[in-house]
């Protein structure tokens, strides 16, 4: 599930749930490097994995969240196979990549005490990309050859707002987007993931192959929850929240 709140303690009891993974976002949601460190502590005593997205794929930013210890990336908006290469090229330390060195000072080597760090941070490390336009799509085949993407991530929303059906997740045309990218994916022996919050389009591509998916967030949570206890003790009849995502 997502964990968007921003806050700590909201990751930590997401993370004692029993999922399979969280996704820390900063993308879409008010994390900041400490807020995204204080998640990455709360969460490290669970069984569960956790992936970070920053808001855009850029090499300083990758370095600091690496830095802080993340260890699997979710990069947004990758849409040609050099926007991939560039996002792994963050990831690696020269010359195999462009990610600065200070180790010594970060808590992903905790400060120094991780024999031969350097030589050994990229098999710790996880990079996922986002494919979200209709351009990604039409590429996704040459982004999973990018030598270092371990995986792919499909977001629908963005990629139906790249269609021109805007909102219009199950539109048939975006559907059968997706369900090209978890074949092109599956050919290429990487694996693939999706967003999907209705449990039907949820199981839909659980049949389809997909290894992973994202089907709630935090703050969808609490708010449906909330929506609902006032809609059973506080408003009118007739009345009810309203439609969300």
């Amino acid at each position: 599930m997502w964990v968007c709140s921003g806050s700590p303690l909201v990751a930590e009891i997401c993370a004692g749930a029993g999922l399979d993974w969280l996704l820390i976002d900063a993308e879409h949601s008010p994390n900041g490097l400490e807020g995204i460190l204080a998640q990455l502590q709360a969460v490290r005593g669970y069984p569960v994995t956790a992936v970070v997205r920053p808001p855009v794929n850029d090499a300083v930013i990758i370095k600091q969240y690496l830095d802080l210890g993340a260890q699997s990336l979710l990069i947004p908006m990758v849409h040609t196979a050099d926007e991939a290469a560039a996002a792994v090229s963050a990831t690696r330390y020269p010359p195999l990549g462009v990610r600065g060195v200070g180790s010594a000072l970060a808590r992903s080597a905790r400060w120094n005490r991780i024999p031969d760090y350097l030589a050994h941070a990229s098999e710790t490390i996880t990079v996922v990309v986002q494919i979200e336009s209709a351009q990604a799509v039409d590429n996704v085949a040459e982004i999973l050859a990018v030598d270092g993407i371990d995986a792919v991530f499909i977001g629908p929303s963005d990629l139906a707002a790249s269609m021109g059906v805007l909102g219009q997740q199950e539109h048939p045309d975006v559907v059968a987007a997706v369900e090209h990218c978890i074949n092109a994916a599956k050919a290429a022996g990487k694996p693939v993931g999706v967003n999907a919050f209705a449990e039907a389009t949820a199981r839909r591509y659980l049949a389809a192959g997909v290894d992973f998916i994202l089907v709630g967030a935090d703050v969808a949570l609490l708010a449906r929850g909330g929506e609902a206890l006032a809609a059973k003790y506080v408003q009118a009849p007739g009345t009810g929240p309203t439609s969300s995502y």
